[in-house]
C-alpha cells in the first residue's frame, strides 16, 4: 500500500486536529506541546459554525522544554541592584 502523501521523517508525526471551536483545538495543541517539541500550528476553517482544523508537526525524539516559573520569566537579566524606588 502506497501512502497518498509523503511520510514525515522518522521521529516526527504530522497531527491534524478538527474541533468545533478554535479554543478546543488550541487546548489539544497545548497538551501535545507540553509533552513534545512541535512546530507552530497552522489553522484553517473546517466547515461552518466556527469549526477549526489545526495542523502541526510533533517531534517525538525531543521532549518539550520544562515550563519556566513566573519568577524566572519576569526577572530582569543583568540588573541585580535595587531600583530607585526600593530601599
Amino acid at each position: 500500500m502506497k501512502p497518498s502523501q509523503p511520510l514525515p521523517p522518522a521521529g516526527q508525526a504530522e497531527v491534524r486536529i478538527v474541533a468545533a471551536t478554535p479554543e478546543v483545538a488550541r487546548m489539544i495543541t497545548e497538551a501535545l506541546r507540553s509533552r513534545f517539541a512541535a512546530t507552530e500550528q497552522r489553522s484553517y476553517p473546517a466547515g461552518g459554525e466556527g469549526a477549526t482544523r489545526l495542523h502541526l508537526t510533533v517531534d517525538t525524539t525531543h521532549t518539550a522544554e520544562p515550563p519556566r516559573s513566573w519568577l524566572v520569566t519576569s526577572s530582569s537579566f543583568g540588573s541585580d541592584r535595587p531600583q530607585a524606588d526600593e530601599i
